[in-house]
């Protein structure tokens, strides 16, 4: 089964999978809470923004 999008495509940018993690939690939490009966699932929503390259790692994302 392939993964849309690619993790490898995910990665560009990040410097480790757990901060693309932590990353696109928070983003989710972000879509989560600004929500006003969205239908598509936030992680999913945070996924395909990074993907696009529209959400960047920020230093105090980092650890």
């Amino acid at each position: 089964m392939m993964l849309y999008p690619e993790i490898s495509k995910l990665m560009e940018g990040m410097p480790s999978r757990y901060s693309l993690v932590i990353v696109t939690a928070k983003r989710a939490r972000q879509i989560a809470e600004e929500s006003n009966g969205v239908t598509d699932k936030p992680v999913s929503m945070a996924v395909k923004e990074i993907a696009e390259g529209h959400v960047k790692i920020r230093e105090e994302d980092e650890i």
